[in-house]
């Protein structure tokens, strides 16, 4: 099929180089002609694990093209996706509509015979009703229909996520468009990845509420850690055994300095702002919001303890500064704020990232940007493990011992085993996990008297 995907971001040239891949015709546009420019000379703006040669493979077979011509782009597609940013709204928190607005109107003025306009962004719950109005009232003679579609690709597997997606969510009572998009989703249905049928407005609220439900997961695992060291447990063990249950499931229980990215921040406090306007409040995702904020100042003050109680004048070194690893994406990541709060106590700050710091250098003020985990502990007065890059992993803490001002290590991941380091003459500080069981005390011998 002729596909034309309107925004070349992450969720754009992720699905637009895989629909060309399973063979459809994919032109991916951008209003950004640098961006095109740089596409075309075969340069991936984003890291993404495999995209670049995804990307160039379906260039080469002539499947896959990009433009800023949208006008052009839209006439000669059967199906549009609208995969244009929706960035959390300044002052209040809703999602940024203006994009998806924007781009509704302009393919109205293109449309051809019957098109399928479909909102792959996340966008709130009756987007779609105003796309389908700004259409119609832009062009009334277009033959159209619309339809939303979320996606739900994870950074740094987005490619694996798209060729083998969970479900695919499809919106619309349209029966035209419903034929029109089970021919799109064709290959991967012939995997027998279900194709979930829904009404426009369940459909966008799906991923919302799927969002929402995965941040309540981090935030619920990340409070249980710091039970778990009151109490001496291992929240590692408490997540294991409750992870074992078929209707919890072990993914997303990984305590840490909390979420960020491109998804969780915005699409919790939007499904927390579109509720409130509907008068249902989800106090659920509201407390989610706040003990995520919370929590990345409250790892700050873990790195703050371990040296002593007093970082004014130190040197701290953090490895890592993307949300994630396996992305360069810093959008609301941990480490910004655990950054922040290590400057606003005083501390010198050094980092490295393997592929986030060229981001970091246009938000981050004061800080020294290095090019190797070692040359980033050198002279450091503790080195902060915030983002688990599978280098990070397996550190020569003998070397770390001999270039280090103070052998202090704050594993924000818990990457680590204590006794492992500790060997190495290293202080050790992680989430969850006390330095001792506090009721595994002996008890005391009675006397012979």
């Amino acid at each position: 099929m002729r596909i034309c995907m309107v925004g070349s971001g992450y969720v754009g040239l992720v699905s637009g180089a895989s629909f060309a891949d399973f063979g459809h015709d994919v032109v991916c546009v951008d209003k950004d002609e640098l961006k095109i420019a740089r596409l075309r000379a075969g340069e991936i703006p984003i890291y993404e694990p495999g995209l670049d040669t995804l990307v160039e493979e379906n260039v080469a077979s002539g499947r896959l093209t990009f433009s800023s011509d949208i006008a052009t782009a839209v006439a000669r597609s059967e199906v549009v996706f609208v995969a244009v940013g929706t960035p959390s709204r300044r002052g209040d928190g809703h999602a940024d509509l203006s994009y998806v607005y924007a781009a509704s109107r302009e393919i109205a003025g293109a449309i051809e015979g019957f098109t399928v306009v479909v909102t792959k962004s996340t966008v709130p719950v009756g987007t779609g009703d105003e796309v389908e109005r700004i259409i119609r009232e832009t062009n009334p003679e277009a033959d159209f229909a619309v339809v939303s579609n979320p996606e739900f690709l994870r950074e740094g597997a987005a490619i694996d996520d798209f060729r083998r997606p969970d479900r695919i969510v499809i919106g619309t009572e349209d029966e035209r468009a419903r034929e029109v998009m089970s021919q799109v989703y064709r290959p991967l249905s012939l995997n027998q990845a279900p194709l979930v049928f829904t009404s426009r407005r369940a459909s966008e609220l799906i991923k919302y509420a799927a969002n929402g439900f995965l941040a309540m997961k981090v935030a619920f695992i990340n409070e249980i850690a710091d039970l778990c060291e009151q109490v001496g447990a291992n929240v590692q063990d408490v997540a294991r055994g409750i992870g074992f249950d078929k209707r919890i499931g072990p993914k997303f229980l990984n305590a840490g300095p909390g979420y960020g990215g491109s998804c969780f921040p915005k699409d919790t406090l939007a499904l927390a702002k579109t509720a409130q306007d509907a008068g249902t409040p989800v106090r659920l995702i509201e407390t989610t919001v706040a003990i995520n904020d919370q929590r990345k100042r409250a790892m700050a003050r873990k790195v703050v303890a371990a040296c002593g109680g007093d970082i004014r004048g130190k040197t701290i070194a953090v490895l890592g500064i993307a949300f994630k690893p396996n992305t360069d994406d810093i959008r609301e990541a941990p480490a910004l704020s655990i950054v922040q709060a290590l400057q606003d106590n005083g501390a010198r700050v050094r980092i490295y990232d393997p592929e986030g710091m060229k981001h970091a250098a246009s938000v981050l003020d004061d800080v020294a940007f290095t090019q190797s985990p070692y040359e980033c502990a050198e002279a450091a007065e503790a080195l902060v493990i915030v983002t688990e890059w599978n280098m990070f992993r397996a550190l020569d803490f003998e070397r770390l011992r001999g270039i280090m001002a103070a052998p202090v290590l704050v594993d924000l991941r818990n990457i680590y085993r204590r006794e492992e380091v500790a060997r190495h003459g290293f202080a050790y500080s992680c989430v969850g996990r006390p330095d001792e069981e506090i009721h595994s005390e002996k008890p005391q011998r009675q006397s012979a008297a």
